[in-house]
C-alpha cells in the first residue's frame, strides 16, 4: 500500500525558506510522477510543482524560479525547497503521486489534481510579513 508522509512545514518570516519532504513508501519512482499541491484558506487545491521519473519538471508560474522540487529516488523521498517565501504561499502543502506517467503528462496537466493516486495529509507553511 502506497503512503506518502510530508514533513518540514512551519512558520517563517517572509523572505525567509523552507525544506518540505515526502517520504513514499510502496511507490515506484520509475514509472510514475510525484508532484506538490498546496490549498490556501478559503480557495482549491492547486499544483506548486511536479517531477517524472526522467527528472523532467514543471512550476506553478507564481513559484517559478523560488521553489525548486527534486527526488532521491534511492531514499524514496521527494522534496520541495521553496526561498523567498510570501506571505502568499501560506498554505497547507500536500504531495502526490501518480503510478505511471506519460511523457506529455509532466509538460501538459500535471498540476490536474484528479489526475493523482495518492495523496499525503499535508504539511502546514505559515509565512508572516
Amino acid at each position: 500500500q502506497v503512503r506518502l508522509m510530508e514533513s518540514g512545514g512551519g512558520s517563517v518570516q517572509a523572505g525567509g525558506s523552507l525544506r518540505l519532504s515526502c517520504a513514499a513508501t510502496e511507490f515506484r519512482y520509475n514509472r510514475g510522477c510525484m508532484a506538490w499541491f498546496r490549498q490556501r484558506p478559503g480557495k482549491g487545491r492547486e499544483g506548486v510543482a511536479a517531477i517524472d521519473s526522467d527528472e523532467a519538471t514543471n512550476y506553478a508560474d507564481s513559484v517559478k524560479d523560488r521553489f525548486t522540487i527534486s527526488q532521491d529516488n534511492y531514499k524514496k523521498i521527494l522534496y520541495l525547497q521553496m526561498n523567498s517565501l510570501e506571505p502568499e504561499d501560506s498554505a497547507m502543502y500536500y504531495c502526490a503521486a501518480k503510478r505511471s506517467c506519460s511523457w506529455s503528462f509532466i509538460r501538459s496537466w500535471w498540476n490536474t489534481e484528479d489526475e493523482y493516486d495518492h495523496w499525503g495529509q499535508g504539511t502546514q507553511v505559515t509565512v508572516s510579513a
